[in-house]
């Protein structure tokens, strides 16, 4: 009696079939989760402008504006240690900028963040989102 060694064709299609299930579960959560780290670069560098703003005004008495032929993003980073103008996936600017208050928002600048939505935050540190939860997550 011969011994029959290799796979079967029915035995690779399940194999072929295994694999693919298991590609389709982890892409999408491979996706979510490298746009969750995108996402957390963004906030990390609002919450640096926040504190840098903070520091800004503690010494001075009141926010950075822009001055001096500089915007006050750039006397920050020059300044305060703020961080670059583009984190990542996103560019980080002031949207709103007075001597008693703020917003910077941070938005994206890839397609593979574009759906994501802006990220801002205020003086007061409340922080808002173009899309529900993004803040929370």
């Amino acid at each position: 009696m011969k011994e029959e060694k290799g796979l079967t064709l029915i035995e690779l299609l399940i194999v072929i079939v295994i694999v693919g299930i298991l590609a389709a579960v982890a892409i999408p959560t491979y996706t979510g989760y490298m746009q969750r780290a995108r996402r957390a670069d963004a906030k990390n560098a609002l919450e640096q402008v926040r504190a840098a703003q903070e520091m800004w005004r503690a010494e001075k008495g009141s926010y950075a504006i822009d001055g001096g032929g500089n915007t006050a993003e750039t006397i920050l980073r020059n300044t305060m240690g703020a961080p670059a103008a583009q984190v990542g996936d996103y560019t980080w600017a002031f949207t709103a900028k007075a001597a008693a208050a703020f917003t910077a928002q941070a938005t994206p600048n890839t397609a593979r963040q574009a759906g994501d939505g802006w990220l801002n935050i205020d003086q007061n540190g409340t922080k808002n989102s173009q899309l529900p939860g993004r803040w929370a997550n």
